[in-house]
């Protein structure tokens, strides 16, 4: 799990994180990085998205809010919670989708709760990839996909209401992060099918829900319908 913080008081950033080393239910992964300016804190999240950001709200140059509201406009899941020593943003910060608003001085428990809650939230939440497109990046749950489509150096995810997104990377480096366990398999040299969202298929195509059609390769024919019955009946299909 990564964890921005974003103040312009070197102190207090240095205070947050002591802070967060000491919450008591950390994950053993957590990384923590600070950042005296948000303009900084938006290029590192554009770069490498992280999962969680404690905001300062007022700074200079671009404040807290406009620094919140310029991340959502290309991440809609990363968890926001603001750090104030004024109550009079908290209406604001419904508008960018804030997990919290604390105020200053910093209540160590009141922040061990706060997170507690977004790491049980994320935990609910389906498994998640970062895809990122040419001036844009997304963290996608799993189970909204419902095949990835390998195009020249680029891949083109498909979700189940119908949108895509066109990510910059080939598609490989996304196949290892869908995995069987997930509900994905790959039918063809370019397709990556969610299991999930197959509505029928035959030797020669599966038809989704929506109402793509996508081909299955010869060689994965059997593979395939073995791993549909896998997970969705949790038994393999029976041999032909």
């Amino acid at each position: 799990m990564r964890v921005a913080i974003c103040d312009d008081s070197q102190d207090f950033l240095l205070q947050s994180k002591n802070t967060l080393q000491q919450w008591p239910d950390q994950p053993v992964n957590m990384t923590v990085e600070t950042f005296d300016d948000s303009y900084a804190l938006i290029q590192a999240h554009n770069s490498s998205p992280f999962d969680i950001i404690l905001l300062d709200i007022v700074m200079p140059l671009v404040n807290g809010m406009e620094a919140a509201r310029e991340i959502r406009q290309s991440d809609k899941t990363v968890k926001i919670v603001f750090l104030t020593s004024s109550p009079d943003f908290a209406i604001d910060s419904y508008e960018v989708k804030a997990s919290n608003y604390l105020l200053k001085p910093l209540d160590s428990q009141k922040l061990f709760h706060c997170l507690d809650d977004i790491v049980e939230e994320l935990q609910r939440n389906a498994r998640s990839i970062t895809v990122r497109c040419l001036s844009s990046t997304h963290r996608i749950e799993l189970q909204n996909i419902e095949y990835i489509e390998a195009q020249n150096k680029h891949t083109l995810f498909v979700f189940a209401d119908g949108s895509t997104i066109d990510a910059i990377h080939l598609m490989y480096t996304y196949e290892n992060q869908l995995s069987l366990e997930d509900g994905f398999f790959k039918c063809h040299r370019s397709y990556v099918v969610n299991l999930h969202h197959v509505a029928s298929y035959s030797n020669k195509e599966i038809q989704t829900r929506s109402g793509h059609r996508i081909p299955i390769s010869r060689n994965y024919q059997q593979d395939f319908k073995n791993a549909y019955f896998s997970v969705i009946f949790g038994k393999a299909g029976d041999e032909q």
